[in-house]
């Protein structure tokens, strides 16, 4: 009897080590009283001490406000808890984040990851965005159901872990973001008081920050759900969780594997260049399909999630089609449903078809994209598309991790569509129960990378 006692106490006393050794990597980023360890750089808003907590105030004719780490961080979990009044504006927490002394203007310029605070409609909190440089990385439109997470008017828990190229994010408790980056292996920790602009009735409103905790040593990496879409900005590339999660790559970065000519049996021997880990048609005369031609998978899809990344030249054309079944044995390009790659600005197409439903990222010739919430990005950037189709034929375009429309294949809105567009002659289009990925030729220079598939 006595040893099993010893053996339950020995237990016990090995547990309560353990709780207490990881409490102890865990340290103060805040001490609750003081503001030493951190600095303002940026803006107008007052950062003060009320209650153990660091608040700022909201401050007209500002630009965003930061109070930030004197210290540079790289691998570290962070947490924190954040209340922040309103409902119209937003804040944020910087990480490996940078200063530009002679940036806007002179003023100084904060950049590098943020992690939102949103309590607006929007519901974006979790997400991560990219301060004053890339714009969104991660909207949670990526995955919706966080966007109820957040809890108004009320204290919300934050933990950021960032290890190695990976940050992932939990608001209280539960896991809403994981982005694999290239950039920013190390730099400082920020707050942020968002700039309100000409709203002047929101002046004097205030975000609370306290319980600011931050762990460097012994970290291990936290588990996601293998449901929440990773966005990784290695090109060509997949992370562990990704392919445990059934993703593989349509393009190596290195060859045309997998890959032939639209009613060939063989890539096109010209038009087409591999090169520095990225597919770019070559430009021509601006034709479609009149130099190297369209190429497709060999391999033909059902339901998927296939996310790709292109970028644009000055008034480029090209797309994105899916559900190519090779049959119609057309001229020109072949057909089949497409997620418009186009130049809005420069590209007279734009102006064609029916409320904009030619432009990028749209369903070519049936349905507009909503390219609101920031999903736009200049000329010669990288842009992220994303096509879903699911099993039930319900299928939703991305462009840069915001959803920008969404339909159903076969359904009686659907067939109205095609009925009063360009397609209207092809039995059934749009329809067919599986199909290749094509990605067009159509005369102009347009580069493509990290195209990556999973069967749904």
């Amino acid at each position: 009897m006595f040893s099993e006692i010893k053996k339950y106490s020995l237990l016990a006393l090995y547990c309560l080590c353990l709780l207490t050794s990881a409490n102890a990597q865990k340290r103060p980023l805040f001490d609750g009283k003081t503001l030493n360890g951190w600095k303002k750089i940026v803006g107008g808003a007052p950062y003060a001490i009320e209650n153990g907590a660091i608040v700022g105030t909201m401050t007209k004719n500002s630009p965003n406000s930061f109070l930030v780490t004197e210290k540079e961080y790289g691998d570290f979990v962070l947490e924190l808890d954040i209340k922040l009044e309103g409902q119209e504006t937003n804040s944020g927490i910087q990480t490996r984040s940078h200063f530009d002394a002679n940036g806007n203007k002179g003023a100084g310029l904060v950049y590098g990851r943020q992690v939102e605070v949103d309590p607006t409609p929007r519901a974006w909190t979790g997400g991560i965005y990219d301060e004053a440089r890339r714009l969104w990385l991660y909207p949670l439109e990526l995955n919706p159901a966080a966007k109820t997470l957040y809890k108004s008017e009320q204290y919300n828990h934050y933990k950021i872990e960032c290890i190695g190229n990976e940050t992932k994010t939990w608001v209280n408790g539960v896991p809403v973001a994981y982005v694999i980056d290239t950039l920013d292996q190390r730099g400082f920790i920020g707050l942020q008081v968002h700039g309100i602009g000409n709203k002047t009735h929101l002046e004097g409103k205030k975000v609370y920050f306290k319980n600011i905790t931050i762990q460097t040593e012994n970290l291990r990496p936290g588990v996601f759900p293998k449901a929440i879409y990773i966005v990784n900005l290695s090109p060509n590339a997949l992370a562990p969780a990704e392919k445990a999660n059934g993703y593989r790559l349509l393009f190596d970065g290195k060859s045309n594997t997998g890959w032939v000519g639209a009613y060939k049996n063989a890539f096109p021997a010209k038009g087409w260049q591999i090169q520095d880990g990225i597919l770019s048609v070559l430009p021509a005369d601006g034709g479609e399909s009149t130099n190297g031609g369209d190429i497709v998978t060999r391999e033909e899809f059902v339901a998927f999630d296939l996310s790709f990344e292109f970028k644009l030249t000055e008034g480029a054309n090209s797309g994105v089609k899916y559900f190519v079944t090779l049959t119609e044995q057309n001229a020109g390009s072949a057909i089949g449903l497409e997620y418009q790659v186009l130049d809005d600005e420069k590209h007279p197409d734009a102006k064609l078809g029916r409320d904009g439903n030619r432009t990028l990222a749209s369903l070519y010739d049936l349905i507009t994209a909503d390219k609101g919430l920031g999903s736009l990005r200049p000329i010669g950037a990288w842009n992220r598309g994303r096509i879903v189709v699911y099993p039930n034929n319900t299928v939703e375009h991305y462009l840069n991790g915001v959803k920008v429309l969404t339909y159903h294949r076969g359904s009686e809105d659907f067939r109205k569509l095609v009925a009063i567009s360009k397609y209207k002659n092809w039995k059934n289009f749009g329809e067919a129960i599986k199909g290749h990925i094509l990605l067009q030729d159509h005369g102009n220079r347009v580069s493509y990378r990290t195209i990556k598939i999973k069967k749904l």
